[in-house]
């Protein structure tokens, strides 16, 4: 069963078009993944269970996002919002959040015409930490006042640059990492163009590409 949902994230796969070999019905795996979305091992991994591992990496953090849009017959859904480059089409903001090596320790989800300084919280499961961190980079619209406040409080070191004051360019040493996270994700077909109405169930697979990105960059740093 989790096979199929693997399949249908790799694949971009409607899930009526399910091929048969994987020994399940597409209502059956729909509805499985529907409960896994709620109260499963999905919901973990879309809550911030990718944000459990660990890897190599300089105690930097890098915050990225990036706009996808919904099929043309898609008339809306949860977690949506009208595109204003896109002529108001309703589409979806992806907000990842890596470390300095690029691995995605946490992904969440807005409208795409919410600002990113309003942007929702992207967090881990609470555990144990491993290492602190002692920078962030972001891009320039995730400055703001409330977010220097709270990196301040955390002795978090901000590189956003300051709109209209200081320019970004300078970050492309560093930031090409979380542009190479983001396109690891896209790399999923499922999330290159948004199928699902549910906001939730987009995001679940979103945190599921992102857990499998950690399993594929982690299973090759231990051979």
């Amino acid at each position: 069963m989790f096979t199929a949902v693997v399949y249908v994230l790799t694949s971009g796969c409607a899930w009526r078009h399910l091929p048969p070999t994987f020994g399940t019905s597409s209502a059956t795996a729909h509805r499985r993944f529907t409960v896994w979305t709620e109260v499963g091992p999905v919901a973990s991994a879309a809550s911030g269970g990718a944000g459990r591992t660990r890897g190599p990496g300089r105690g930097g953090l890098d915050l990225g996002d990036r706009r996808r849009g919904l099929r043309s017959r898609q008339k809306g859904g949860s977690l949506t919002g009208p595109n204003p480059v896109d002529r108001g089409k309703k589409g979806s903001k992806l907000h990842v959040l890596s470390d300095a090596q690029g691995i995605p320790l946490a992904v969440a989800v807005s409208g795409v015409n919410m600002h990113d300084s309003l942007a929702p919280a992207v967090q881990s499961c609470r555990g144990p930490r491993r290492r602190r961190p002692v920078k962030l980079r972001a891009d320039k619209a995730y400055f703001s006042a409330e977010h220097l406040i709270w990196l301040r409080e955390r002795r978090l070191v901000a590189r956003i640059a300051r709109p209209g004051i200081e320019s970004g360019e300078r970050l492309g040493r560093h930031r090409w990492k979380i542009e190479r996270s983001i396109a690891w994700l896209f790399g999923y077909r499922c999330l290159t163009i948004r199928y699902e109405r549910k906001g939730s169930r987009f995001l679940a697979f979103l945190g599921l590409a992102a857990a499998l990105t950690c399993y594929k960059k982690l299973a090759k740093l231990a051979t």
